[in-house]
């Protein structure tokens, strides 16, 4: 029987399922330290998900040399054509389904999951629970580096997710069509601390909710209805519609995106730039507190 697409969330016994059905597929390890950016791939190497593309951060999901980057900050968004480019040329196809993991609570395989859906691929699904998850229940694993695939064709469709810009941003500052939800940590949105930025605040009117609130003690994602409760405590009667889901450089924010979808929103809108495009330039605002 063929398998449905996921879209969201794939639980482990249904990637198990999934891989035994030979259907079409690619596993993606997207697990990456801010702090130590050579860690994510050293972990890959000792062990992952048996068949697993290795996917670094900074020189997979973030614009390179000689491309036109998508989004300004410190992990500025490739142009969608190079990242087309670099799906087929480690032999991702059109029909085939993604799974994408990491070991840090989806914080950074969300933005490859967001990043596929932008390009035009419904077909990819978070793993609940990431590579902990997996270990529990006994999945297959590898170490070392993976065969590489022959390389394929990827077609670019219309994008299935919405990217804004800081200047569209800045446009709507304060107005009612405009609500921007800030996951960073709560002395980082206060600007108590900041680590990475030359700047400490955050962008006036944000709303606060780090992104690690999404999940569960075990890791897996909170129920639908937990996440619905949630977000409507915080957005007060402020429109689902209106909100623009930022961070410090475009990726810890997107499992805030992808929690507003499994609690049934429709899907909400990202700036990639986030805190530090937006306090690159000192002419624009910033608020503590």
């Amino acid at each position: 029987m063929p398998q449905p697409p996921y879209t969201a969330l794939i639980s482990p016994a249904q990637l198990q399922a999934l891989i035994a059905s030979g259907a079409p597929l690619m596993v993606f390890d997207c697990s990456f330290d801010l702090a130590q950016p050579a860690l994510g791939e050293q972990q890959y190497l000792q062990a992952h998900i048996a068949g697993a593309q290795y996917v670094h951060l900074d020189r997979h999901l973030s614009a390179g040399p000689g491309d036109q980057p998508a989004s300004g900050g410190r992990h500025p968004l490739p142009s969608r054509e190079h990242f087309a480019q670099w799906l087929a040329s480690i032999g991702f196809a059109n029909g085939m389904q993604a799974v994408v993991y990491d070991r840090s609570g989806s914080c950074q395989c969300a933005r490859l999951w967001w990043m596929l859906k932008w390009a035009g691929h419904d077909a990819a699904a978070v793993l609940d629970g990431g590579w902990q998850a997996w270990q529990q229940v006994g999945g297959a694993t590898a170490a070392g580096q993976e065969p590489p695939r022959a390389s394929t064709t990827f077609a670019l469709h219309p994008p299935l997710r919405q990217l804004v810009t800081v200047g569209e941003v800045q446009s709507r500052l304060g107005s009612a069509g405009q609500t921007i939800v800030d996951a960073r940590g709560e002395a980082r949105y206060r600007g108590e601390v900041e680590p990475l930025d030359p700047v400490a605040g955050h962008i006036p009117g944000a709303l606060n909710r780090p992104f690690g609130l999404n999940l569960q003690e075990d890791g897996h994602y909170k129920t639908p209805a937990l996440l619905r409760q949630e977000f409507d405590t915080l957005l007060a009667g402020r429109p689902a519609a209106s909100v623009v889901h930022q961070c410090g450089s475009g990726v810890s924010c997107i499992p805030n995106l992808l929690a507003m979808e499994l609690a049934g929103y429709a899907p909400t809108a990202l700036f990639a730039g986030s805190w530090s495009q937006w306090c690159a330039d000192p002419a624009r605002p910033v608020a503590r507190g």
